[in-house]
């Protein structure tokens, strides 16, 4: 689904990202985990061409992308962030409603469209479609922003840390149903980015280690856990392991 080749972003002599490649597979749940400033979020803007490599290729469904109109790219590729950016002044429906009516979909297709999202995200749409933004929790806003970066039905969904800002009991419940909507759509793409190690091998059907621009480990949780790839990864391993334990003892 994705591919990048020897890609690398730079900022006069500052490199953020170090000749990376990296193949995504269609259907994959793919986390990518790193410490900030390891060139994560750098990746995954270069991907739907927010940010433009410095060197290198990137390949969607084995275009360059180079070669690909920005925006009809964007339009193939849902986008969730931390801060969701639910536009305040519309309704829950009207909200989800935004890249459907850019695309000229008629009255009757998004209409059915906002009730089956609705629903995937278990917010109903006769209790939710005609509410604002400011009448959701925090975590219903942000299932809404999934709902929708989901509307216009894009192979592949890019998440920014989506649940950084998500109190811990909330983002656990959203982690889940972001499992079962992965789960639910056939051949969806998802490509997540998070600095907490737990979030990353819990969601993630293959991880990405991501330290000073590199790549230090691409793999699935498992083969990580049971064979990490460098120090770094190995001291990442540790540290969660050690904070684990702490929790442990307390309540021993």
């Amino acid at each position: 689904m994705i591919e990048l080749r020897q890609v690398s972003k730079s900022y006069g002599e500052k490199t953020v990202v170090d000749k990376v490649n990296l193949t995504i597979e269609k259907g994959e749940f793919v986390t990518i985990l790193g410490t900030s400033g390891s060139g994560k979020t750098t990746i995954l803007k270069m991907m739907n061409r927010l940010l433009e490599p410095s060197e290198g290729q990137i390949l969607f469904e084995n275009q360059d992308i180079c070669h690909l109109n920005p925006v009809d790219l964007r339009r193939q590729i849902g986008y969730v962030v931390q801060q969701i950016g639910l536009f305040p002044h519309m309704t829950v429906a009207e909200n989800i409603a935004t890249v459907p009516k850019l695309l000229g979909w008629d009255k009757e297709r998004i209409e059915a469209r906002i009730v089956e999202l609705l629903a995937l995200i278990q917010l109903p749409a006769q209790d939710y479609a005609k509410r604002y933004p400011k009448d959701l929790s925090g975590g219903q806003q942000q299932r809404v922003g999934v709902a929708r970066a989901l509307a216009a039905n894009p192979d592949v969904m890019l998440f920014d840390e989506p649940f950084g800002a998500i109190d811990a009991i909330t983002r656990s419940d959203l982690q889940v149903q972001l499992q079962r909507i992965h789960q639910s759509l056939t051949d969806k793409t998802f490509v997540f980015i998070t600095h907490d190690i737990y979030e990353a091998f819990k969601l993630g059907t293959k991880v990405i280690i991501m330290n000073q621009g590199k790549i230090c480990q691409y793999d699935t949780p498992k083969a990580i856990l049971n064979n990490p790839g460098n120090g770094f990864v190995e001291k990442l391993i540790t540290t969660a392991r050690q904070q684990e334990g702490l929790l442990e003892m307390a309540y021993d």
